[in-house]
């Protein structure tokens, strides 16, 4: 008892902005304190009919909306086994875009990548091209790239894939929903997923995922899909308002509080504030070079996310000295990520933050670098 009352973690809410897990309001974290129930049985299908009416809401998509209780990892596996036959063409621009392409390598699958600089966007002209040329089955790309903040331009990019008919779409949007417009449906997502540890703004163990029929024709056929993601079973269980396996009952009594604050909030408003705090995060950089500070945001202006800001540093100042500085002070950010560790940090301004709390950690920030 000694030792986990120590390892207590006691930081006021609001100074917590990693790219994910995020901060989860201390009412959302609260409700996995209900009782547990089975799952299955009519109490279960009540909760799970109500949970997926709403996801379909905050979704903005008339499609099913898979509940995996699995990391968004799981799902983008889930993306690759049900898509593919044989060729994949993945889009990397950074960690989590060559986690897609490694996750369809170890599928099996003959994947051959476009890559572009690391901080850089997918040019949609580009891609239209390479998918021509070649016989993918499917085109995995994601939509807010965590470890660099680049957003790529799903709409555009999907419209340019789905040029070449036979060819999916498969999009990680896992720190794009909840911060940036996202319509599966209108953009021709064949398979699009996010995780709840994000701009969702819950605790991590659950995944969510939105597939078009093209994608569950697809997924019919498919030789490799398994059987925890197999879509069709999801599909199947979805229709009886069932969970496909025993799933994360207390994540679950979270997303049910969490998807009531989404949508009373609405969810262009969460797109807007969200967009208010990257905004500021980017005129904070542009405050410290104009003292003479040369930081600089890796993403280009008009690719920008709005859920995470990758700060390149300058020369003499690393990424862990600026970590451990802020977490001297009681706040946390992000370090950079994979090969991009030592040279940037990340401001995680996403899921349920404030403007106030965002301009706090800036001030911190300020603090330490000046």
């Amino acid at each position: 008892m000694h030792t986990l009352e120590k390892n207590v973690v006691t930081r006021p809410y609001g100074r917590f902005f990693l790219p994910g897990p995020t901060e989860v309001h201390p009412v959302v974290l609260g409700a996995q304190a209900r009782p547990m129930m089975g799952h299955r049985g009519a109490e279960a299908q009540a909760f799970m009919k109500d949970i997926h009416r709403r996801l379909g809401d905050v979704f903005m998509t008339t499609r099913p909306v898979f509940v995996s209780t699995s990391s968004a990892t799981g799902l983008m596996e889930a993306a690759v086994r049900n898509a593919g036959r044989g060729r994949i063409l993945s889009l990397v621009n950074g960690a989590f875009s060559q986690r897609f392409a490694d996750i369809g390598k170890a599928c099996g699958f003959d994947v051959e990548t476009l890559d572009v600089v690391w901080g850089e966007a997918h040019d949609p002209d580009v891609v239209r091209s390479r998918v021509a040329e070649g016989s993918y089955d499917a085109v995995t790309l994601v939509h807010s790239e965590t470890s660099t903040g680049v957003l790529n331009d799903v709409a555009a990019l999907s419209a340019a894939i789905r040029e070449t008919p036979d060819t999916l779409v498969l999009v990680d949007s896992v720190t794009g929903f909840g911060a940036a417009e996202v319509r599966p449906d209108d953009w021709g997502v064949d398979f699009l997923l996010t995780g709840s540890q994000k701009a969702f703004a819950l605790p991590p163990g659950l995944s969510f995922g939105v597939a078009s029929e093209r994608m569950m024709v697809r997924a019919a056929e498919a030789p490799r899909r398994g059987y925890y993601f197999d879509l069709e079973f999801f599909a199947k269980n979805h229709a009886k308002d069932q969970a496909t396996t025993t799933p994360a009952i207390s994540v679950l009594y979270s997303l049910d509080v969490q998807l009531d604050r989404m949508l009373a909030e609405g969810m262009e408003a969460r797109w807007a504030r969200h967009r208010r705090m990257a905004e500021r995060s980017w005129a904070w950089v542009e405050e410290m070079n104009g003292r003479g500070l040369d930081l600089q945001v890796m993403a280009p202006e008009g690719y920008r996310s709005p859920a995470v800001t990758a700060v390149v540093t300058p020369e003499g100042l690393t990424g862990p000295d600026v970590t451990s500085r802020v977490a001297e002070r009681g706040w946390v950010v992000g370090g950079g990520y994979g090969k991009l560790k030592q040279t940037s940090f990340r401001i995680g301004h996403m899921g349920d933050h404030t403007e106030d709390e965002l301009d706090g950690l800036l001030d911190v920030l300020t603090e330490v670098l000046t």
